[in-house]
């Protein structure tokens, strides 16, 4: 495993509303670890959903609540809400602007990535966190058998 920090040298992209849909799990900051398995189970709805956009996935984590968590969501971009999994949750990502950051290594150190972004970037770059969700995506060239390729980790920031 790597030890040394990532690039924190974002782009800043304008993000379209998109509305995603997938299996939602509420997480500690130590039970974070279980995300992988969520994912798992996640797999058997992927590119099966009515609906779907893309081949593109997302880890969008939301209802942050300090000191306490997050909910996050494993899942896939939607036309809508009607016809999907009754176990399945929506949140929408609103439009707006976002600094992206790649992730060029294997998707287990989403992590250390996450933390240097807010500990790191966040504090010396100038720039205020939206209200948003931030999000993980896993473009086409995604492999979740290697956990490697086209990921990137998306900053909601206002301005």
């Amino acid at each position: 495993m790597s030890t040394l920090a990532p690039s924190l040298t974002p782009r800043f992209e304008e993000l379209p509303e998109r509305l995603i849909a997938g299996l939602n799990e509420t997480y500690t900051f130590q039970s974070r670890v279980n995300i992988p398995t969520q994912w798992d189970r996640f797999g058997a709805y992927r590119n099966r959903l009515s609906g779907q956009i893309g081949k593109v996935c997302y880890g969008v984590c939301w209802n942050f609540v300090p000191g306490k968590g997050f909910d996050y969501i494993a899942g896939v971009e939607v036309r809508t809400a009607d016809e999907l999994p009754a176990e399945f949750t929506t949140v929408l990502l609103p439009a707006g602007k976002y600094a992206v950051f790649v992730h060029d290594k294997h998707v287990s150190e989403i992590p250390s990535t996450i933390q240097s972004i807010w500990g790191t970037w966040l504090p010396n770059s100038g720039v205020h966190i939206g209200e948003s969700p931030s999000f993980e995506r896993y473009g086409e060239e995604f492999d979740p058998k290697s956990g490697t390729g086209d990921i990137e980790i998306w900053i909601p920031i206002r301005g």
